[in-house]
């Protein structure tokens, strides 16, 4: 029943295939172009001095695309978009249910009449709305921690082994795995002092696993250690918020989770979790429910940590050990999908054994769970969004290549008020882009097109310049919009680009979703207008004089 309900849940992806309505932020508008761009360029498989020369006119590093040992990077290699988008999403949701029910059946709630807190948590989880690129880097954790938990019982087979195998193949160090890893290094610690038994298997596990990861993530491992040119991570400065405002996060992310880690835990799971907290407290059942007391802590703790890392008073370490701005050591709170989670089900247990009355509330509690998460389905969630195949408008841009004439490699482009990531979906070679590693000298030189439009705002210059990942054609009058459809009324009037640069970059176009109306002061001309009765864009094509 509970793979049927996962089936109907990713069936939009299949039926509507590119009509179909997902998440835009870190997805459309970067990792779906960048695998079909990478594809595109013959560097699957390139060296680690590569690079991808449709982007950034070939300062971008084919290393800044992960590795080619990804199991996603596969499947949008072979298949088209959407059919990879789909097949990655049913096996992300598959593993986590198997994982996160083999989890509890075997190390948590394993008597038979929890089956149905078993197989509803274990649902509830593979549901959950996760960064898809991210695979099973969070929701893959509980198949690892099954794993590595029945190695620590000395329960030691060949399953466990192909767990730590496989899964670096299909989940990202950086995007969870690694802050598993020190978890369970921890864990190792703790039992290493307490004499238990296992622990040279434990640690040859943890191990077995951490060295699959370095070997998959090879090109992530060499720019790490022995990329020596600054980047544009070197400049990001994340230790910013005053103490208030670090207070506030806490509970903000402790309430409502995080983008990247949703876990739609609010209106269900935190009442439930707040019950059986108090069901133990006034029972004393601190000993009989010591893995739900500690995950109920734990839980609050790594909120608190993601929150103070983002404190100012951060800043004289980070200055000093350079590694804690180019790494975000904040993600430990991607842990909290599984901890939320196998807390979710203990606190279910512990309202069974508390009284038949509630037993009978236990159905209703999962049903409603499973009941919030519905309008998190992408299809619903992303209504409002352009579709797939609305968002890169193939037919739009491939008018505009048309029209232009001659071959994209003699050409660069950039755009205005639209994401970068539509021009490079469609085969255009553009100077701007969202990648989050790429040579410092590359930002600079960017920057100088567009330093009056982020003299004008305070919010859009510490964007670029404490961050940067986003190297697009920044406005003092769109601020940080990039999706202005056909439909708006915006107009960019005062409008202060350095196009001189730009072309000495080889720009020759810019896209803009919105008309420029002082075009000639910044020595432009309008070519033509693009738009079709379907597209949702009108494209404002400008070349440069």
């Amino acid at each position: 029943m509970a793979l049927i309900v996962i089936a109907l849940f990713v069936s939009p992806l299949f039926i509507l295939g590119e009509n179909a309505h997902i998440r835009v932020h870190d997805n459309l508008d970067s990792n779906l172009a960048w695998y079909k761009v990478l594809k595109e360029s013959g560097e699957i498989f390139g060296p680690i001095e590569a690079v991808i020369p449709q982007i950034m006119n070939g300062h971008l590093s084919r290393n800044a695309f992960g590795t080619e040992w990804s199991g996603i990077v596969w499947l949008h290699a072979i298949f088209p978009t959407m059919t990879a988008y789909a097949i990655s999403q049913t096996i992300t949701r598959i593993f986590a249910f198997l994982g996160m029910y083999l989890l509890l059946r075997d190390h948590f709630l394993p008597k038979k009449e929890w089956a149905l807190i078993r197989v509803g948590v274990a649902l509830a989880f593979s549901l959950t709305p996760f960064w898809p690129s991210g695979m099973l880097s969070t929701l893959g954790m509980p198949l690892a921690l099954w794993a590595f938990l029945h190695i620590r019982k000395g329960r030691i087979s060949w399953r466990e082994y192909i767990v730590f195998t496989l899964l670096p193949l299909y989940s990202s160090i950086v995007l969870g795995m690694f802050f598993f890893l020190v978890a369970m290094g921890i864990l190792w610690i703790i039992d290493f002092l307490r004499k238990r038994k296992h622990t040279v298997a434990f640690l040859i596990s943890l191990l077995y696993m951490g060295g699959v990861y370095l070997l998959v993530e090879y090109r992530l491992v060499h720019s790490f250690i022995f990329d020596d040119d600054p980047n544009s991570r070197d400049e990001y400065i994340h230790a910013r918020l005053s103490l208030g405002r670090v207070i506030r996060l806490t509970f903000k992310n402790y309430l409502l989770g995080h983008n990247h880690v949703m876990t739609v835990h609010t209106l269900v799971i935190l009442p439930i979790l707040f019950i059986a907290f108090f069901i133990v407290w006034k029972k004393g059942w601190w000993k009989q429910e010591k893995s739900f007391v500690f995950l109920f802590i734990l839980n609050f703790l790594l909120s608190i940590w993601y929150a103070f890392w983002f404190y100012k008073g951060w800043e004289p370490l980070t200055l000093k050990f350079h590694f804690m701005n180019t790494f975000n050591f904040a993600r430990f709170h991607f842990l909290r999908p599984l901890v939320i989670y196998v807390s979710f089900a203990l606190a279910l247990k512990i309202l069974w054994q508390s009284h038949y009355g509630w037993r009978k509330l236990i159905p209703i509690c999962i049903a409603a769970q499973l009941v919030v998460l519905i309008p998190f389905n992408e299809e619903i969630a992303f209504q409002s969004r352009p579709s797939v195949k609305e968002f890169y408008d193939v037919e739009l841009f491939t008018q505009i290549k048309d029209y232009i004439g001659i071959s994209e490699e003699q050409y660069r482009v950039a755009s205005i008020g639209l994401h970068p990531a539509i021009a490079q979906y469609n085969g255009f070679y553009t100077l701007d882009s969202y990648n989050n590693f790429y040579p410092l000298t590359y930002k600079y030189q960017f920057r100088k097109i567009i330093e009056n439009e982020l003299a004008k705002n305070k919010t859009i210059r510490t964007y670029f310049d404490e961050w940067g990942g986003r190297c697009y054609l920044f406005t003092d009058e769109l601020g940080k919009h990039y999706m202005f459809k056909k439909t708006s009324k915006k107009r960019l009037k005062n409008l202060q680009l350095h196009t001189d640069v730009f072309k000495d970059m080889g720009g020759r176009y810019i896209f803009s979703s919105v008309p420029i109306v002082n075009a000639e002061e910044n020595q432009l001309a309008l070519e033509k207008e693009f738009t079709t009765k379907k597209s949702v864009w009108k494209i404002y094509l400008y070349r440069v004089l």
